[in-house]
């Protein structure tokens, strides 16, 4: 059972709220968890419990504050009519900066070792914005899965000065192919960046009970994950 955390946002315009899931010793480093576009709902909640369960204090915030609080949607009908809708209002650079307070109080919380460095593991919109915030931001190791417009973005690479870990779906629909050649020409000779492709799955293929779900590959995205948050971050 998570909890709730109260986030002052850095521009003073108000306080949105995050889940929160303690691993089972009750202190670790903090992974911050990128919503789909669907908020932070039951599928993301299971993912921070996850990584808590994995050994870190696991954030989830939500990112869709500014434009309706507390959004929690299903994947078909008129869910996922709103949540599209939703994205298409999405201010990329506000949410990065509320990753930023996420982090800031991430670092303040006591069960978290922030001498450690953070995580951010995100999915969908998620993923791009892991892409962003490793690139505009202090954090230690981002993952992102299938994240959609990073090819637009490829210019601020040159900022990122943690490690990157980008999983891309190569049956994705959202990220088509020439996306995701210009992903791997523009990234793939960064010595901190590491890109794994997967063959035959398309978006969402790491979401639990998704109709693209593909247990093998999600398992071994998952590893790759822990893989470089341990290097990085730990729990040591």
């Amino acid at each position: 059972m998570g909890s709730t955390l109260q986030i002052e946002a850095g521009d003073g315009s108000g306080r949105f709220t995050a889940y929160v899931a303690l691993p089972p010793g009750g202190h670790g480093p903090a992974v911050v968890i990128g919503q789909e576009i669907f908020g932070v709902n039951a599928n993301i909640r299971a993912v921070a419990d996850r990584y808590a369960a994995e050994g870190y204090v696991a954030i989830a915030p939500d990112l869709f504050w500014r434009l309706e609080p507390g959004v929690e949607l299903g994947y078909a009908g008129a869910d996922r009519e709103k949540a599209f809708a939703l994205f298409g209002r999405f201010d990329v650079d506000k949410g990065i900066a509320d990753i930023g307070a996420t982090l800031d109080a991430a670092r303040r919380m006591p069960e978290v070792d922030a001498a450690a460095g953070a995580g951010f593991v995100g999915f969908c919109l998620g993923g791009r914005l892991a892409y962003l915030t490793a690139a505009r931001s202090d954090i230690a190791c981002a993952v992102g899965y299938y994240g959609v417009g990073i090819e637009h973005v490829l210019d601020e690479a040159a900022g990122i000065r943690g490690r990157l870990v980008l999983h891309i779906a190569e049956a994705d629909a959202f990220c088509p192919a020439e996306a995701r050649a210009a992903i791997l020409a523009g990234l793939g000779d960064k010595p901190n960046i590491e890109l794994y492709s997967y063959p035959g799955c398309e978006h969402a293929f790491a979401r639990t009970g998704s109709r693209h779900y593909d247990q093998a590959a999600a398992e071994l995205a998952h590893q790759r994950s822990l893989a470089a948050l341990h290097r990085e971050i730990g729990p040591r």
